[in-house]
């Protein structure tokens, strides 16, 4: 069993985040990123599907900022190998290029599963799954909720509208998308991270062009900040005067009687 767990970066959300010069994009250049967290349930996933019947589990993510982070705690969990592909190109990567990316790369492998996140806070349309599986010629199914493998084929659970979960079995090679695994993802100490630091565990790998599609799907034309609807108003003064002034805001709003 070898199972392929594609995994991308992501900007911060507890940042604040601006949007760059060109006005299609956010600025990248002080943004901490962090690992898609459906990708972090499909690998936990992958590795429980390891666990039961063997055999080997691979992560694969394009060169993004902090990729490597996540590729070595990847490692550290218990994935066999990590490969960054790179030459890919910079800022957001809309996810019909991811595809094509991935596809042109999972071309020359061979696999039983592809298994990643269902969605992602930055694709808009949890659309990776059905395009990667469109290109690779293999069934797929998403928002999956539990794997297991039996007689050469993947049964798994899905969640449907209104909390409904269905059980189906799905023929193999496949792709599918988790929505969430059958347990935490475990932790990993930070002294495995450095073990798989020190041992130089991610290898690099040059990205295919593809073809044309790479820049094909969802077009940004213009990134706008929130709009601001009103301003925080600074009482200054004493502690009683402020205290009075509280309780007269509080009085005009009808929020306090008397």
């Amino acid at each position: 069993m070898r199972i392929i767990v594609p995994v991308k970066q992501l900007p911060d959300l507890v940042e604040e985040l601006e949007v760059d010069a060109s006005g299609v994009d956010i600025d990248r250049d002080f943004v901490k990123f962090v690992p898609n967290e459906w990708d972090e349930q499909a690998l936990e996933q992958a590795l429980l599907v390891k666990e039961a019947v063997g055999g080997e589990v691979v992560v694969v993510g394009l060169d993004e900022p902090d990729i490597d982070g996540s590729l070595y705690t990847a490692i550290a969990r218990g994935a066999d190998r990590a490969v960054k592909l790179t030459g890919v190109p910079t800022g957001w990567i809309p996810t019909a290029a991811r595809a094509a990316i991935l596809a042109d790369w999972l071309a020359g492998e061979s696999f039983d599963l592809v298994m990643t996140g269902v969605q992602a806070a930055d694709d808009l349309d949890g659309q990776l799954v059905p395009t990667l599986a469109a290109r690779l010629g293999l069934p797929h199914a998403s928002v999956v909720v539990d794997v297991e493998v039996k007689d050469g084929a993947a049964m798994i659970s899905q969640e449907l509208g209104g909390g409904v979960n269905v059980e189906e079995s799905l023929s193999l090679p496949a792709v599918i998308g988790m929505q969430t695994a059958r347990q935490t993802p475990r932790y990993a100490p930070i002294s495995r991270v450095r073990q798989a630091m020190q041992s130089g565990g991610v290898e690099d790998v040059a990205a295919s062009a593809g073809d044309a599609t790479w820049h094909a799907g969802l077009k940004v034309r213009r990134l706008f900040p929130p709009e601001r609807s009103g301003h925080a108003e600074m009482l200054e003064g004493s502690a009683d005067e402020v205290a009075a002034a509280i309780i007269d805001l509080l009085r005009s709003r009808g929020l306090v009687k008397g």
